[in-house]
Protein backbone atom coordinates (compact mmCIF):
# COMPACT_ATOMS: atom_id res chain seq x y z
CA UNK A 1 0.00 0.00 0.00
CA UNK A 2 0.99 3.77 -1.01
CA UNK A 3 1.88 5.90 1.82
CA UNK A 4 -0.46 8.65 1.14
CA UNK A 5 0.28 12.17 2.87
CA UNK A 6 -1.69 12.97 5.89
CA UNK A 7 -5.18 13.95 5.86
CA UNK A 8 -6.14 17.25 7.53
CA UNK A 9 -9.68 18.17 9.82
CA UNK A 10 -10.73 21.22 8.58
CA UNK A 11 -13.51 20.60 10.63
CA UNK A 12 -15.47 18.89 13.43
CA UNK A 13 -18.57 18.92 15.14
CA UNK A 14 -20.44 16.69 18.02
CA UNK A 15 -23.09 14.40 16.46
CA UNK A 16 -25.60 16.10 18.93
CA UNK A 17 -25.04 19.84 17.48
CA UNK A 18 -24.91 18.46 13.99
CA UNK A 19 -28.73 17.17 14.88
CA UNK A 20 -29.03 20.44 16.30
CA UNK A 21 -28.55 22.15 12.91
CA UNK A 22 -31.76 20.75 11.37
CA UNK A 23 -35.09 22.66 11.90
CA UNK A 24 -36.61 19.67 12.66
CA UNK A 25 -36.07 16.51 14.36
CA UNK A 26 -38.22 13.03 14.85
CA UNK A 27 -37.43 9.12 14.45
CA UNK A 28 -38.86 6.10 15.21
CA UNK A 29 -37.29 3.34 16.95
CA UNK A 30 -38.49 0.25 19.24
CA UNK A 31 -36.35 0.91 22.34
CA UNK A 32 -36.50 4.89 23.28
CA UNK A 33 -38.33 4.71 26.31
CA UNK A 34 -35.38 4.32 28.57
CA UNK A 35 -33.09 7.03 26.94
CA UNK A 36 -36.30 9.56 27.17
CA UNK A 37 -34.35 11.50 29.72
CA UNK A 38 -31.67 12.47 26.95
CA UNK A 39 -33.39 12.91 24.28
CA UNK A 40 -35.06 15.97 25.89
CA UNK A 41 -32.33 17.37 27.76
CA UNK A 42 -30.11 17.14 24.73
CA UNK A 43 -32.66 17.67 22.01
CA UNK A 44 -35.85 19.15 23.68
CA UNK A 45 -37.80 15.86 22.02
CA UNK A 46 -40.88 14.26 23.59
CA UNK A 47 -40.85 10.20 23.77
CA UNK A 48 -44.06 8.99 23.16
CA UNK A 49 -44.70 5.07 23.62
CA UNK A 50 -46.67 3.48 20.56
CA UNK A 51 -48.71 0.48 21.15
CA UNK A 52 -48.30 -2.62 19.39
CA UNK A 53 -50.56 -3.28 16.33
CA UNK A 54 -51.09 -6.94 17.50
CA UNK A 55 -50.81 -7.69 21.76
CA UNK A 56 -47.20 -9.01 22.70
CA UNK A 57 -47.25 -12.58 23.99
CA UNK A 58 -43.62 -13.01 24.21
CA UNK A 59 -42.71 -14.40 27.71
CA UNK A 60 -39.55 -12.45 29.41
CA UNK A 61 -38.38 -15.43 31.77
CA UNK A 62 -36.10 -14.14 34.94
CA UNK A 63 -32.11 -14.15 34.73
CA UNK A 64 -30.27 -17.03 35.69
CA UNK A 65 -27.16 -16.22 37.72
CA UNK A 66 -24.42 -18.93 38.11
CA UNK A 67 -21.00 -18.52 39.71
CA UNK A 68 -18.64 -19.15 36.61
CA UNK A 69 -18.49 -18.58 33.38
CA UNK A 70 -17.97 -22.00 32.61
CA UNK A 71 -20.84 -22.90 34.79
CA UNK A 72 -23.34 -20.28 33.03
CA UNK A 73 -21.83 -21.47 29.18
CA UNK A 74 -22.47 -25.41 29.66
CA UNK A 75 -26.44 -24.27 31.07
CA UNK A 76 -26.54 -22.18 28.07
CA UNK A 77 -25.29 -25.24 26.11
CA UNK A 78 -27.83 -27.33 27.60
CA UNK A 79 -30.94 -25.45 27.15
CA UNK A 80 -30.06 -24.69 23.40
CA UNK A 81 -30.12 -28.55 22.91
CA UNK A 82 -33.37 -29.16 24.95
CA UNK A 83 -34.76 -26.73 22.40
CA UNK A 84 -33.02 -27.82 19.48
CA UNK A 85 -34.53 -31.53 20.28
CA UNK A 86 -38.20 -30.42 20.22
CA UNK A 87 -38.10 -27.97 16.99
CA UNK A 88 -37.85 -24.37 18.75
CA UNK A 89 -35.30 -21.88 17.19
CA UNK A 90 -33.04 -20.31 19.45
CA UNK A 91 -31.05 -17.00 19.00
CA UNK A 92 -27.73 -16.52 21.27
CA UNK A 93 -26.57 -13.15 21.49
CA UNK A 94 -23.00 -12.51 22.54
CA UNK A 95 -21.56 -9.03 23.17
CA UNK A 96 -18.56 -9.83 21.18
CA UNK A 97 -16.46 -12.37 18.36
CA UNK A 98 -14.37 -13.77 21.06
CA UNK A 99 -17.81 -15.04 22.98
CA UNK A 100 -19.52 -16.28 19.97
CA UNK A 101 -16.16 -18.24 19.59
CA UNK A 102 -16.76 -19.51 23.14
CA UNK A 103 -20.46 -20.62 22.75
CA UNK A 104 -19.55 -22.26 19.39
CA UNK A 105 -16.90 -24.65 21.71
CA UNK A 106 -19.80 -25.75 23.83
CA UNK A 107 -22.47 -26.49 21.04
CA UNK A 108 -19.68 -28.24 19.03
CA UNK A 109 -19.04 -30.64 22.53
CA UNK A 110 -22.91 -31.33 22.52
CA UNK A 111 -22.95 -31.64 18.56
CA UNK A 112 -25.58 -29.50 18.40
CA UNK A 113 -25.59 -28.14 14.48
CA UNK A 114 -25.53 -24.43 14.28
CA UNK A 115 -24.48 -20.67 12.57
CA UNK A 116 -22.44 -18.30 13.54
CA UNK A 117 -22.99 -14.50 12.70
CA UNK A 118 -20.13 -11.84 13.46
CA UNK A 119 -21.54 -8.68 11.45
CA UNK A 120 -18.84 -8.82 9.09
CA UNK A 121 -20.91 -9.78 5.82
CA UNK A 122 -24.52 -7.32 6.48
CA UNK A 123 -26.00 -9.11 2.77
CA UNK A 124 -25.12 -12.65 3.73
CA UNK A 125 -26.23 -12.28 7.45
CA UNK A 126 -29.55 -10.72 6.77
CA UNK A 127 -29.93 -13.87 4.15
CA UNK A 128 -29.03 -16.03 7.54
CA UNK A 129 -30.93 -14.12 10.18
CA UNK A 130 -33.76 -14.32 8.17
CA UNK A 131 -33.88 -18.02 8.01
CA UNK A 132 -33.11 -18.52 11.68
CA UNK A 133 -36.69 -19.10 12.34
CA UNK A 134 -36.68 -22.59 11.14
CA UNK A 135 -37.77 -25.46 13.02
CA UNK A 136 -34.28 -26.50 15.70
CA UNK A 137 -32.57 -23.65 14.07
CA UNK A 138 -29.68 -22.14 16.61
CA UNK A 139 -28.37 -18.94 15.43
CA UNK A 140 -25.45 -17.05 17.51
CA UNK A 141 -24.70 -13.84 16.69
CA UNK A 142 -23.34 -10.46 18.19
CA UNK A 143 -25.24 -7.87 18.60
CA UNK A 144 -25.20 -6.33 15.69
CA UNK A 145 -25.00 -9.13 13.42
CA UNK A 146 -28.79 -9.19 11.24
CA UNK A 147 -29.99 -5.45 13.09
CA UNK A 148 -33.57 -4.28 11.59
CA UNK A 149 -34.47 -8.05 9.67
CA UNK A 150 -37.29 -9.79 11.24
CA UNK A 151 -37.30 -13.09 12.10
CA UNK A 152 -39.74 -14.61 10.86
CA UNK A 153 -41.03 -18.33 12.27
CA UNK A 154 -40.52 -21.40 9.87
CA UNK A 155 -37.67 -19.28 8.15
CA UNK A 156 -38.64 -16.82 4.68
CA UNK A 157 -41.87 -17.52 2.76
CA UNK A 158 -41.65 -18.13 -0.35
CA UNK A 159 -41.40 -15.16 -3.26
CA UNK A 160 -45.23 -14.76 -4.72
CA UNK A 161 -44.83 -13.97 -8.52
CA UNK A 162 -45.84 -10.65 -9.51
CA UNK A 163 -48.39 -11.98 -11.83
CA UNK A 164 -50.00 -14.50 -9.01
CA UNK A 165 -52.99 -12.74 -6.72
CA UNK A 166 -52.40 -13.50 -2.87
CA UNK A 167 -55.58 -15.55 -2.48
CA UNK A 168 -54.31 -18.32 -5.74
CA UNK A 169 -50.42 -17.92 -4.25
CA UNK A 170 -51.47 -19.30 -0.60
CA UNK A 171 -53.36 -22.41 -2.16
CA UNK A 172 -50.45 -23.18 -3.96
CA UNK A 173 -48.75 -26.25 -2.28
CA UNK A 174 -45.07 -24.29 -1.83
CA UNK A 175 -46.81 -21.69 0.18
CA UNK A 176 -48.94 -24.37 1.94
CA UNK A 177 -45.59 -26.26 2.91
CA UNK A 178 -44.37 -23.14 4.06
CA UNK A 179 -47.75 -22.75 6.31
CA UNK A 180 -47.06 -26.19 8.00
CA UNK A 181 -43.53 -25.49 9.10
CA UNK A 182 -44.43 -21.99 10.14
CA UNK A 183 -47.58 -23.30 12.46
CA UNK A 184 -44.93 -26.13 13.71
CA UNK A 185 -42.67 -23.80 15.08
CA UNK A 186 -45.56 -21.80 16.56
CA UNK A 187 -46.57 -24.90 18.69
CA UNK A 188 -43.04 -25.92 19.64
CA UNK A 189 -42.75 -22.36 21.49
CA UNK A 190 -41.71 -19.40 18.84
CA UNK A 191 -38.20 -18.29 18.95
CA UNK A 192 -36.24 -18.43 21.81
CA UNK A 193 -34.01 -15.97 22.84
CA UNK A 194 -30.69 -16.36 24.89
CA UNK A 195 -28.62 -13.40 25.99
CA UNK A 196 -25.06 -14.69 27.25
CA UNK A 197 -24.99 -11.49 29.38
CA UNK A 198 -26.20 -8.17 30.45
CA UNK A 199 -25.14 -4.89 28.31
CA UNK A 200 -23.82 -1.71 29.87
CA UNK A 201 -27.36 -0.45 28.41
CA UNK A 202 -31.22 -1.94 29.02
CA UNK A 203 -31.71 -0.93 25.69
CA UNK A 204 -29.37 -3.14 24.14
CA UNK A 205 -30.96 -5.98 26.13
CA UNK A 206 -34.34 -4.75 24.74
CA UNK A 207 -33.44 -4.95 21.38
CA UNK A 208 -32.48 -8.49 21.50
CA UNK A 209 -35.41 -9.76 23.73
CA UNK A 210 -37.27 -7.70 20.42
CA UNK A 211 -36.06 -10.10 18.00
CA UNK A 212 -38.62 -12.56 19.20
CA UNK A 213 -42.07 -12.30 19.60
CA UNK A 214 -42.81 -9.60 17.19
CA UNK A 215 -46.39 -9.60 15.33
CA UNK A 216 -48.09 -11.11 17.93
CA UNK A 217 -46.08 -14.13 17.63
CA UNK A 218 -45.09 -16.73 20.73
CA UNK A 219 -41.79 -16.58 21.74
CA UNK A 220 -39.75 -16.55 24.92
CA UNK A 221 -36.10 -14.90 26.43
CA UNK A 222 -33.49 -15.85 29.19
CA UNK A 223 -30.69 -13.64 30.18
CA UNK A 224 -27.95 -15.99 31.27
CA UNK A 225 -25.16 -14.24 33.89
CA UNK A 226 -22.56 -15.44 35.32
CA UNK A 227 -20.57 -13.54 38.96
CA UNK A 228 -17.42 -13.56 36.43
CA UNK A 229 -19.04 -11.18 33.82
CA UNK A 230 -17.87 -7.47 33.81
CA UNK A 231 -21.38 -5.40 34.79
CA UNK A 232 -21.54 -8.53 37.74
CA UNK A 233 -18.06 -7.97 38.92
CA UNK A 234 -18.35 -4.34 38.72
CA UNK A 235 -21.68 -3.77 40.87
CA UNK A 236 -22.58 -6.08 43.05
CA UNK A 237 -21.28 -10.25 42.20
CA UNK A 238 -18.92 -9.97 44.83
CA UNK A 239 -21.89 -9.78 47.68
CA UNK A 240 -23.69 -12.57 46.08
CA UNK A 241 -20.37 -14.72 45.48
CA UNK A 242 -20.11 -14.85 49.12
CA UNK A 243 -24.03 -15.96 49.60
CA UNK A 244 -23.27 -18.42 46.87
CA UNK A 245 -20.47 -19.51 48.73
CA UNK A 246 -22.28 -19.74 52.04
CA UNK A 247 -24.82 -21.59 51.15
CA UNK A 248 -22.54 -24.14 49.16
CA UNK A 249 -24.19 -23.70 45.80
CA UNK A 250 -22.98 -26.25 43.08
CA UNK A 251 -21.28 -24.67 40.15
CA UNK A 252 -24.39 -25.64 37.99
CA UNK A 253 -27.19 -24.66 40.07
CA UNK A 254 -27.96 -21.17 39.27
CA UNK A 255 -29.74 -18.24 41.57
CA UNK A 256 -33.28 -17.01 40.63
CA UNK A 257 -34.30 -13.86 42.32
CA UNK A 258 -36.40 -10.91 41.36
CA UNK A 259 -34.81 -9.06 43.99
CA UNK A 260 -31.48 -9.88 42.31
CA UNK A 261 -32.90 -9.06 38.49
CA UNK A 262 -34.13 -5.50 40.09
CA UNK A 263 -30.42 -5.04 41.57
CA UNK A 264 -29.02 -5.52 37.87
CA UNK A 265 -31.33 -3.18 36.14
CA UNK A 266 -30.09 -0.65 38.74
CA UNK A 267 -26.38 -1.07 37.83
CA UNK A 268 -27.31 -0.73 34.45
CA UNK A 269 -29.20 2.54 35.22
CA UNK A 270 -25.95 3.52 36.92
CA UNK A 271 -23.84 2.99 34.26
CA UNK A 272 -26.81 4.48 31.72
CA UNK A 273 -26.76 7.65 33.33
CA UNK A 274 -22.44 7.49 33.50
CA UNK A 275 -21.90 7.96 30.25
CA UNK A 276 -25.75 10.16 29.61
CA UNK A 277 -23.59 12.60 31.85
CA UNK A 278 -20.17 11.94 29.62
CA UNK A 279 -22.20 12.39 26.58
CA UNK A 280 -23.35 15.78 28.20
CA UNK A 281 -20.52 17.19 29.35
CA UNK A 282 -19.46 16.68 25.21
CA UNK A 283 -22.11 19.19 24.46
CA UNK A 284 -21.29 21.60 26.56
CA UNK A 285 -17.52 22.20 25.87
CA UNK A 286 -18.92 22.11 21.88
CA UNK A 287 -21.31 24.42 22.66
CA UNK A 288 -18.60 26.86 23.06
CA UNK A 289 -16.85 26.02 19.83
CA UNK A 290 -20.24 25.86 18.20
CA UNK A 291 -20.51 29.71 18.86
CA UNK A 292 -17.68 30.44 17.20
CA UNK A 293 -18.53 27.63 14.35
CA UNK A 294 -21.94 29.56 13.87
CA UNK A 295 -20.11 33.09 13.22
CA UNK A 296 -17.35 31.93 10.64
CA UNK A 297 -19.98 29.74 8.86
CA UNK A 298 -22.32 32.85 8.82
CA UNK A 299 -19.26 35.05 7.27
CA UNK A 300 -18.55 32.00 4.79
CA UNK A 301 -22.11 32.07 3.94
CA UNK A 302 -22.26 35.90 3.04
CA UNK A 303 -19.15 35.77 1.25
CA UNK A 304 -20.10 32.84 -1.07
CA UNK A 305 -23.37 34.63 -1.80
CA UNK A 306 -22.22 38.51 -1.99
CA UNK A 307 -22.01 39.91 -5.98
CA UNK A 308 -19.09 42.44 -4.62
CA UNK A 309 -17.07 41.35 -1.86
CA UNK A 310 -14.59 44.96 -1.45
CA UNK A 311 -16.73 46.73 0.82
CA UNK A 312 -16.82 43.32 3.23
CA UNK A 313 -13.04 43.15 2.70
CA UNK A 314 -12.07 46.92 3.82
CA UNK A 315 -14.32 46.68 7.13
CA UNK A 316 -12.41 43.75 8.05
CA UNK A 317 -9.25 45.53 7.85
CA UNK A 318 -10.34 48.34 9.28
CA UNK A 319 -11.15 46.61 11.96
CA UNK A 320 -7.49 45.38 12.46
Amino acid sequence: MTIQQESKTMATISFQNYFRLYENLSGMTGTAATEAEEFKKIYKLEVVVVPTHKLMIRKDNSDLIYKTLDGKYKAIAEEIGERHKKGQPVLVGTTSIEKNEIIREYLKKKKIPHQILNAKNHEEEAMVIAGAGKPGGVTVATNMAGRGVDIVLGGAPPDRPPELPVLKFQKSSEYKKWREIHDEVIKAGGLHVIGTERHESRRIDNQLRGRSGRQGDPGSSRFYLSLEDDLMRIFGGEQIGSIMTKLKFPEDQPIENKLVNRAIEQAQVKVEGFHFDTRKRVVEYDDVANQQRGIIYGLRAKVLSSDELKEEILEKLGHQ
